[in-house]
């Protein structure tokens, strides 16, 4: 079941899309199909989904995390038909166990989904059948029931579907009414079509074919044991069973060579360690980290740091630096707890070292350019919060960092300006609002561009505040 706060964030998401709704003009759903909508509008759809989830969810940036998953997704991506989108995950911060793609080629994992499955062919399984209702336009065939469509109405549908279960569906059907309900599920033929096509896309990218069964499998048993919130292609259809069996008899009828495929699942075992450590439960995460090999270790440490047990976690990070010296993310962690307990000379030796082995790591730079800042360089850490934020340009604590770092050189109007970015991307539009009229106010000593582009975003931001 959703948290009460994440069923909050879930009601606000679908009232606002009915708001869009009633902003966009209805036209006879055959116009959908012949030109009525065209491929300029479901991008703009996506990206406004887009900017409506980044407005409600969580989003982890960690690119430990985001990088893996959107590796998946690109390797899945090259085997399918060519398509009209750029494909692009992001990685919801709920325990929810769901993945859901909609138009415009935005793909959406939740965190419970990675951390209940075993391997990475599983994950990947499960992206594939979500890939593939995108692909066969299943969204679009829900609307041809309804009378008239909006592009609104196409965005309430896509919540629907994405949220699943009762929470979703039944807030979306009570906005729009009976008449379109048939739009919020996808359909018996529809989930196996995908599951068939997933499964060709899976076998395309190389991946071992039971990652789907397996993966299925697995979030039955889940949805079983605990009542955990499933995907509606679980929960909707009481045949799940026989969609399995036909899965694994068409498996059957591949060759040895492809049934065979191993997959490495180093890369899958980091990330869900990591997610365990920095999101899980801290007993039942405990509980997984009882091991003296450095990712165990690492993630004691981590563990044990949240519950502010700081000697037990500092001697976690010291086994688990011993037991792997030259791991990235170990050293990134590391480093990260010692700069959040204030031993800057070993935080700026560990996380350098983290850089050097991982330059992507941009998490591993920004705690170092915290930790410049903090000892006095800001010139510095200047340097780093840049880099940063061309990965991760709506990450609202690292605007605040380098905010902070600006207002000590003296730069208010930089200040100002991130800020406002990071009211933005917090979601409080009190801030956000009094933020900007404060940068607005000191533009003329600030870059032009810099304070055009933070006014773009303010704009696309307070169109939907307003709406809400």
């Amino acid at each position: 079941m959703l948290h009460r706060s994440a069923v909050r964030r879930v009601m606000a998401l679908l009232v606002l899309l009915l708001f869009l709704t009633a902003q966009l003009v209805a036209v006879p759903a055959q116009a959908f199909f012949f030109g009525g909508v065209t491929i300029k509008d479901e991008k703009e759809m996506g990206h406004k989904f887009d900017v409506m989830v980044r407005s409600n969810m969580g989003i982890v940036e960690d690119p430990e995390v985001s990088l893996y998953v959107n590796q998946i997704v690109d390797r899945l991506v090259k085997t399918l038909p060519p398509q009209p989108f750029n494909f692009k995950a992001a990685v919801i911060l709920h325990n929810a166990l769901n993945a859901f793609a909609v138009p415009g080629g935005y793909v959406y994992v939740f965190t419970g989904l990675i951390m209940n499955l075993e391997k990475e062919e599983d994950l990947a399984g499960v992206l594939a059948h979500e890939l593939a209702h995108v692909t066969q336009h299943h969204v679009a065939s829900r609307l041809e029931r309804a009378q008239f469509v909006t592009l609104g109405s196409l965005l309430l549908a896509i919540a629907g579907v994405a949220v699943g279960g009762s929470s979703g569906g039944a807030i979306a059907v009570g906005a729009l009414g009976a008449g379109q309900s048939a739009m919020l599920n996808y359909s018996r033929i529809d989930e196996t079509e995908a599951d068939q096509i997933g499964l060709q896309y899976l076998v395309a990218a190389g991946y071992p074919p039971q990652g789907m069964v397996d993966g299925f499998k697995v979030l039955r048993q889940k949805s079983w044991m605990s009542g955990t919130n499933v995907p509606t292609y679980l929960s909707t259809h009481p045949a799940i069973g026989d969609r399995i069996n036909g899965l694994q008899a068409r498996i059957q009828g591949m060759g040895k060579s492809v049934q065979g495929r191993k997959q490495d699942n180093k890369r899958f075992t980091r990330v869900k360690t990591l997610l365990w450590a920095r999101y899980g439960d801290e007993q039942a995460a405990q509980q997984r980290f009882s091991g003296k090999d450095g990712l165990s270790c690492m993630g004691r440490g981590i563990v044990l740091a949240r519950i502010n047990r700081v000697t037990e976690a500092n001697k976690a990070f010291d086994e688990a630096l011993a037991a792997s010296p030259n791991d990235p993310l170990v050293l990134r962690e590391a480093g990260a707890f010692h700069y959040r307990k204030g031993d800057m000379s070993r935080a700026d030796g560990l996380l350098r070292q983290a850089m050097r082995l991982d330059p992507r790591d941009y998490m591993a730079s920004f705690f170092y350019a915290r930790m410049l800042d903090e000892t006095g360089r800001q010139a510095q850490a200047s340097q780093y919060y840049k880099e940063v934020l061309r990965y991760v340009p709506e990450d609202a604590e690292v605007h605040e960092a380098y905010a902070r770092s600006l207002g000590k050189t003296g730069d208010s109007a930089g200040a100002y300006i991130h800020m406002a970015y990071s009211a933005l991307y917090s979601n409080n539009k009190k801030q956000a609002e009094r933020y900007f009229n404060q940068a607005k106010a000191l533009s003329g000593k600030a870059n032009p561009r810099d304070f055009q582009k933070l006014e773009a975003a303010y704009k696309e931001r307070k169109e939907i505040w307003d709406k809400n």
